[in-house]
């Protein structure tokens, strides 16, 4: 009998590529093969995002573009966020998919066209689940599933739900795994919602609003400072990524940067006290400049990154403009800046004074051209210096200052070999991506 073969294709963040490589175990658990292409497979998967509007589209776009590609008779299942979230729309609007499977059903075993979650009906525990081996020198670590907080334009807590943290033993146990695998892993990049707040579940127990790190009695240790130093020990590089500003602590702040990676990605969303304060979200643009600052002094080296939401309901020009101040003081090295999108079951849908689309494009326009600008700038500084890569394949690597898929990348010698970790010299710098003598650019 022939093995049954699979493609799957996953959009959105580093989370959902973690729940892919999860989902893969128990693809290969089932007896089923990887396949060479879409148009191969006997099952080909979807695993969507529905972060935002855009996202979304997306999602459609590829579930109709596999579905077109696929051969006859191999079956398209859709999961991930959308499934979730969306799941009976999802195969009312789309005939020609051929399941619904949310987080936790399987992929294979089910004859239920949409399987959606409900207590006691997940097969098995997505977070819990053994991962495939990475096939790059790098690999993302969920630590917790799920968020706490109710930011206003969030609608994740209500398919993902309240934060639910693994045991420490269990990333540790993952993390030896991936570091002592065939192609060693030398670099881990933990991943969550709320990566600050990891192991402060609270919501779960019925104990009312989020805890902060702030909250934790005095002598307790912050749980993911607790964690990194477990798993400093084991690895060549440990990165963080999506810390809420509130949990960046003094002590997760020293943890950081004895790692040896001083990259810092804070989850800002827009620096006006008024806005944030619609937005629910914690802190304001002078709070933000202090704590980039003192992190600098202690580190000249470290690297900061930020998403910002522009035109979200009663966003000003006067807050607009704060933005663009705390731009220019922050001298970001990345920013990723996204157009407010309303989402089903938000705070921000009862909100007033709705910002025109044509308005916030033209914000986003203006924000995106100044931190392109500021990125730029601050990747030419690297010119004529030398850098510690790390080979992600042939002629691509990255230093301590570039996180993997997200940030620029820095194009080296194709003689260096994969997973190689060697120190190279900066010749030239194109916008976002560095160029190392002997590199050739792809």
């Amino acid at each position: 009998m022939d093995t049954r073969t699979y493609w799957l294709e996953t959009l959105g963040c580093p989370k959902n590529e973690v729940d892919s490589d999860k989902l893969v175990t128990t693809l290969l658990a089932d007896g089923y093969a990887a396949a060479d292409s879409p148009e191969e497979a006997d099952l080909v998967v979807v695993n969507t995002c529905a972060f935002i509007e855009s996202a979304r589209q997306e999602s459609i776009d590829t579930i109709l573009a596999l579905g077109d590609q696929r051969r006859e008779g191999a079956e398209l299942v859709v999961t991930g966020c959308m499934a979730e979230r969306y799941g009976d729309e999802l195969a009312e609007a789309l005939p020609e998919v051929d399941r619904i499977a949310a987080f936790g059903a399987s992929l294979t075993a089910s004859t239920t066209r949409v399987e959606l979650s409900a207590p006691g009906t997940k097969s098995f525990d997505l977070l819990e689940l053994p991962r495939s081996p990475s096939k790059l020198p790098w690999a993302y670590v969920k630590v917790a599933e799920g968020c706490d907080r109710r930011c206003g334009f969030c609608a994740i807590p209500s398919f993902r739900g309240d934060q639910r943290s693994r045991r420490a033993t269990a990333i540790v146990d993952e993390v030896e795994r991936l570091v002592n695998q065939e192609l060693p892993v030398r670099e881990l990049v933990l991943v969550a919602q709320d990566l600050a707040s990891y192991g402060l579940d609270r919501r779960r127990g019925g104990k009312g609003e989020q805890l902060e790190v702030l909250d934790l009695a005095e002598g307790i240790t912050q749980p993911l400072v607790a964690l990194m130093s477990a798993i400093t020990p084991m690895v060549e590089r440990l990165r963080l990524l999506y810390l809420y500003p509130s949990g960046l602590t003094q002590g997760l702040i020293e943890a950081v940067l004895a790692t040896g990676v001083p990259y810092f990605d804070l989850s800002l969303q827009h620096v006006s006290p008024p806005l944030l304060r619609r937005m629910k979200r914690w802190g304001n643009g002078d709070r933000f400049l202090e704590r980039i600052a003192a992190i600098r002094a202690a580190d000249p080296s470290a690297t900061f990154r930020s998403n910002f939401i522009l035109g979200y309901p009663g966003e000003t020009e006067e807050d607009h403009d704060e933005l663009l101040a705390f731009l220019e003081a922050a001298q970001l090295d990345w920013g990723g800046f996204f157009a407010f999108s309303p989402e089903e079951g938000t705070h921000a849908l009862s909100l007033d004074r709705q910002v025109a689309p044509e308005l916030m494009a033209e914000r986003l326009a203006e924000v995106s051209a100044l931190q392109d600008s500021i990125t730029a700038s601050r990747r030419d500084s690297f010119i004529n210096t030398r850098l510690e890569v790390l080979v992600d394949e042939i002629g691509i690597a990255r230093s301590v200052h570039e996180a993997p898929e997200i940030d620029g990348v820095i194009y080296v010698p194709h003689s260096l070999k994969a997973g190689t970790v060697t120190e190279v010299e900066i010749v030239d710098a194109l916008g976002p991506d560095l160029v190392a003598s002997g590199g050739q650019i792809q």
